[in-house]
């Protein structure tokens, strides 16, 4: 049994007397005598063991070293708790705020803002009466990002799935004795000059460049690029019309070996499909063409490379001519063409068949819930 009481009859604070069972006495002289007792845990078992033998908080104090309130503390709590109360230290710090999580989640995906189209840590901490801090880290808990948006769209090809696994086909298994080539033009690609000399990059600084600019024309860069190697085929070329198309298929013919079959694989842009390529291409039977489904760039690995060159080459590069922005293009091309490395595609048709599928789904739903 124990007993304690909080203030003495002239309001001056009592320490609560201890009273240890033999099985409690036992139990803590255990604790002390342990090698593998916690230092903290040993301190505080003591510190009952000598309160149950009658002493007072200053003189337990005295012989252990410590203070007296820490002293009072752990007695106190033995008191309370008994050895629970000493095993474990209280939660330090402010008590954790209790946050609505599921209202916070649902007014996340299932609600916006006034006058916004998606919230923001300060307007969600608003609305809940909680910190920022807590809405981002509940946010990123459960996988929320709504500053961030994913463009998309969805194929209304009628032959998507044909289409799809025509050229899938020819990135997972392609045929003996054949090249497959992925053709696109990336047009409209601008020579740029800024109006101010931005400073360099260095330490605690970014780099800076102008926001405006001037114009000083544009080029098409023609870019085949090789499935099996990642080798580069490239052209510069002022518009991108069908002669340049047919151009740009001459070189693609001198370039690759005589004995190859060559699978290329293109968008449905109306210059591909010119009844004079089609005269061309008639005359060149090794060329077979792969055109992806509409809506679908992205199954044309090409474009992968003109991403590459845009982000290391083209957004950041200053020109002041078309001249010098062809041999940029033209350098980059043939650097990369030193180590080529090429793109693996890893998803079968079947997946991504699946994945369109998942999405139609959604979007009619959405659409009937619109309409309802």
């Amino acid at each position: 049994m124990f007993y304690y009481e909080a203030r003495g009859r002239n309001g001056v604070r009592v320490a609560p007397n201890i009273v240890l069972s033999d099985e409690e006495h036992s139990e803590l002289t255990q604790l002390v005598r342990s090698k593998l007792t916690s230092v903290r845990l040993m301190q505080r078992a003591r510190i009952v063991l000598l309160a149950a033998e009658g002493k007072q908080n200053k003189a337990i104090a005295e012989q252990l070293s410590l203070g007296r309130s820490q002293v009072a503390r752990w007695r106190e709590r033995y008191a309370r708790h008994r050895l629970a109360g000493i095993e474990r230290d209280r939660p330090r710090g402010a008590p954790p705020s209790k946050v609505d999580v599921a209202r916070l989640v649902e007014l996340t995906t299932q609600s916006k803002p006034v006058a916004a189209t998606h919230w923001s840590t300060r307007t969600m901490a608003a609305e809940l009466g909680i910190s920022a801090a807590s809405v981002s880290r509940h946010w990123r808990a459960n996988g929320l990002k709504p500053h961030l948006v994913r463009g998309f769209k969805i194929s209304r090809d009628a032959k998507f799935v044909e289409k799809l696994e025509d050229i899938v086909g020819l990135y997972m298994a392609p045929p003996e004795h054949a090249l497959v080539l992925c053709c696109d033009e990336k047009s409209q690609v601008q020579a740029l000059d800024r109006t101010q000399p931005g400073l360099p990059l260095k330490k605690g600084r970014a780099q800076t460049m102008t926001h405006d600019y001037k114009r000083h024309g544009t080029t098409t860069l023609f870019a085949a690029l090789n499935v099996l190697d990642g080798q580069v085929i490239g052209q510069c070329q002022p518009r991108h019309t069908h002669a340049e198309w047919l151009k740009f298929l001459r070189p693609i013919d001198r370039e690759t070996p005589k004995d190859k079959t060559l699978h290329l694989i293109a968008d449905n842009y109306a210059t591909h499909k010119h009844p004079v390529v089609r005269d061309w291409l008639a005359k060149h039977p090794r060329f077979h063409m792969h055109f992806t489904p509409t809506s679908a760039s992205w199954l044309n690995m090409v474009e992968r490379f003109f991403r590459d060159i845009t982000t290391e080459r083209l957004r950041r590069g200053v020109f002041t001519s078309v001249p010098e922005l062809v041999t940029a293009i033209e350098a980059y091309v043939a650097h990369h063409n030193i180590q080529p490395k090429p793109f693996i595609w890893t998803k079968s048709a079947r997946d991504i068949l699946q994945k369109v599928i998942r999405a139609n789904r959604r979007l009619s739903s959405k659409q009937n819930e619109a309409l309802h």
